[in-house]
C-alpha cells in the first residue's frame, strides 16, 4: 500500500512512479527506559538511543527505514538499506547521496554491489554559518516531518521493528495528506 501512495504522489508532482535517486541519512533518538538494552551510545551526539537510518526519493517519500542501536556506524548499514531501497524500486535507483558518515571505499563498495552510486556530499571548505548541502535537504525535511508525531519524538519501544513501523505509518500519513485536494 505504501509502495502504491509512493507512486502516486510522485505521479502527481510530474515524476515517473519510480525514482533513480535516493537521498540517505540517519539521526539519533533518545531512548526511554522502555527501549532497554537495544539502545546504545552515540559518543558524536552524546545520546543514549537507537539510530534511524532511512532513505527518501527526490521527494521525500520514504523508502527503507532500518533502526539499529546509536553505537552502529552509518556507513556499515548502506548494503541493507540500499537492499531494502532496490526491493521497494524494483533495483530502479542508479544513485544514493549521502553526507560525510557514508564516506570510505567500503560503503561505496556496498552501494555498488546493489547498483548504486553512493555520491558524498561535503561540506564547502570555507563555510560560515549554516550551509543547505544540495540534495540533502531532502531526507532532513523529511525527518522533520516524521519527527512531528509524538511517537518519533524519543525511541518509546520496546522492539526495533515498532520504531520502523511507526516509522513506516508516519511516512503513509504524511503521503496520504500530499493527495488531499486542497481547500481554496
Amino acid at each position: 500500500m505504501a509502495h502504491d501512495l509512493r507512486k502516486l504522489v510522485r505521479l502527481c508532482n510530474g515524476r515517473a512512479a519510480q525514482p533513480s535517486a535516493t537521498v540517505i541519512d540517519a539521526r539519533t533518538m533518545q531512548s526511554a527506559p522502555e527501549s532497554g538494552a537495544r539502545a546504545g551510545y552515540d559518543g558524536y551526539k552524546r545520546k543514549k538511543g537507537a539510530k534511524t537510518h532511512i532513505a527518501v526519493d527526490t521527494l521525500g517519500n520514504l523508502r527503507a527505514v532500518l533502526v539499529t542501536p546509536a553505537h552502529e556506524q552509518e556507513r556499515a548499514q548502506v548494503a541493507e538499506i540500499c537492499a531494502s531501497v532496490q526491493k521497494a524500486t524494483g533495483q530502479g535507483v542508479q544513485v544514493a547521496f549521502a553526507d560525510q558518515g557514508y564516506t570510505g571505499e567500503e560503503p561505496r563498495r556496498d552501494a555498488a554491489k546493489h547498483g548504486i552510486e553512493l555520491t558524498v556530499v561535503k561540506l564547502p571548505e570555507a563555510r560560515k554559518g549554516f550551509v543547505l548541502l544540495p540534495r540533502r535537504g531532502v531526507v532532513e525535511r523529511s525527518f522533520a516531518w516524521m519527527g512531528r508525531f509524538r511517537r518519533l519524538a524519543r525511541d518509546f519501544e520496546r522492539l526495533a521493528q515498532h520504531l520502523a513501523g511507526y516509522h513506516w505509518l508516519s511516512a503513509i500519513m504524511l503521503a496520504l495528506h500530499l493527495l488531499l485536494p486542497k481547500s481554496a
